[in-house]
């Protein structure tokens, strides 16, 4: 899963919550440090570690395997 503030691939911590009908899945990024929950396709966030920035990801890292090769 990405992370929605610092765009990366990386392993992400999950934590399940189950009680009475209540049902929850918060992920962190071990990069940034954000926590989020996604719900019917909305993501939340729980913890943003740039709340206070003016700037945001512009764009998808990309890694080397995603481009093909040209034969």
């Amino acid at each position: 899963m990405k992370c929605p503030t610092c765009k990366t691939h990386e392993q992400h911590s999950e934590l399940d919550l189950h009680a009475q009908g209540f049902n929850e899945d918060f992920f962190t990024c071990i990069i940034c440090g954000a926590m989020w929950s996604v719900n019917h396709g909305a993501t939340r966030m729980i913890r943003d570690p740039q709340e206070h920035s003016f700037l945001e990801s512009v764009g998808d890292s990309v890694e080397a395997d995603d481009y093909g090769v040209a034969a």
